[in-house]
């Protein structure tokens, strides 16, 4: 029986979603061969830390998006780099207690700092299994990177990502372009009728998925307007607002409905594990540009219209996304009502990013990466 453990990390959602996505494909394809195990790497270290750390990461994002953004470039190189990349060699020695307890042949890595301790340990020749890291953005960023010839496999989202990790010095044979892993109920069949009635929606009317809330918001006067903009200008669509853990937002919400009276024709969500049958009965989708909520849209073929990305690795999503036609970024100064009104009447625009999005899109991706893992080590 082989072994494989999961390394991730709990900034953001999108590393812990990666690594069970492919924890789950494993469990179901591989059970008879392999034995797997997934660990919040940072939690293991230190509670304490990674509590304070990922707290941190969520205030910056959330009240000071600009000294986030600097955190994130500067994490590129300069003191920054130097300090993480200290702390991660420190920790290391803690995260090797764990490895030679579980004793490995393959680890996968879905967080960068995993993927730094782990080479910093095969430098060190503390550890020689199979080191594979999974990248959950659009983009590179060097923290990825560090001590890269240690690492035995990248996968990654795009074709320029490879290309950028070439130029960078990694051997293109290390480099696979599988996409971002996500959950199989994205490739699964919906009952369109079904799902109407379970949100007590209407076939006859184009459906807009906005993802409103999360853990930092799109940035309250924004999506407030947004969802003004759509309950006035468009009488024959209907929203799905979802406002997660934002219960502020989700109080705005309910008040601006109440005023506009358009409960018939906007639903309030605080949380719902039915997205992949609510994007699949979706015309578009309104949200950031988090790697996990993207990959989604893809594997779902929308148009995405994105506000507020968080600076760093959503404004590179973005940028990405709007490069490859697919998405349109309502940025700072620009008529939300003009847009979404132009993009509405604009229905080959809406057909042509929809079928962009399809040929990006790689729901496959957790099949591919373990395929590609899983017969190497057995």
């Amino acid at each position: 029986m082989k072994k494989v453990l999961i390394l991730y990390g709990a900034y953001g959602g999108g590393h812990l979603s990666a690594a069970k996505t492919i924890c789950n494909e494993i469990e179901k394809k591989y059970h008879e061969n392999v034995d797997v195990v997934m660990v919040d790497c940072i939690e293991y270290i230190n509670k304490y830390v990674n509590k304070v750390s990922t707290e941190a990461y969520k205030e910056l994002a959330k009240k000071a998006p600009w000294m986030w953004k600097h955190v994130y470039k500067s994490a590129r190189n300069g003191p920054i780099s130097h300090i993480s990349t200290t702390t991660n060699r420190l920790m290391s020695y803690k995260l090797n207690l764990l490895i030679q307890e579980e004793k490995p042949d393959l680890i996968i890595s879905t967080h960068p700092f995993a993927t730094q301790m782990c080479a910093m340990l095969k430098e060190k020749e503390k550890i020689d299994c199979k080191l594979a890291t999974v990248l959950t953005d659009y983009h590179i960023h060097d923290q990825w990177l560090v001590l890269y010839k240690y690492t035995d496999y990248f996968f990654v989202a795009n074709q320029q990502m490879k290309r950028d990790m070439i130029a960078e010095g990694i051997h293109d044979q290390k480099i696979f372009v599988t996409g971002i892993p996500v959950s199989e109920k994205f490739l699964g069949t919906f009952n369109d009728e079904e799902i109407y009635n379970e949100f007590n929606l209407s076939a006859d009317k184009r459906t807009v998925l906005f993802f409103a809330g999360g853990e930092f918001g799109l940035g309250r006067s924004t999506t407030i307007m947004v969802l003004k903009v759509l309950i006035r200008l468009f009488k024959n669509l209907q929203v799905v607002a979802i406002s997660g853990k934002n219960k502020k937002m989700n109080k705005k919400f309910q008040e601006l409905i109440e005023i506009t009276n358009s409960a018939d024709r906007v639903k309030l969500l605080e949380y719902t594990n039915k997205v992949p049958e609510l994007m699949h009965i979706s015309s578009a989708v309104i949200t950031k540009a988090g790697g996990l909520t993207i990959t989604e849209c893809l594997a779902s073929n929308l148009p995405i219209i994105i506000i507020n990305p968080i600076p760093g690795q959503e404004e590179e999503n973005a940028e990405f996304l709007e490069k490859n036609g697919v998405a349109i970024w309502l940025k700072k100064g620009d008529s939300i009502a003009r847009t979404l009104k132009g993009l509405s009447k604009n229905e080959a625009k809406l057909m042509e990013m929809k079928e962009k999005a399809k040929l990006l899109a790689k729901p496959q991706a957790a099949q591919k990466i373990c395929k590609i893992l899983i017969e190497e080590i057995l």
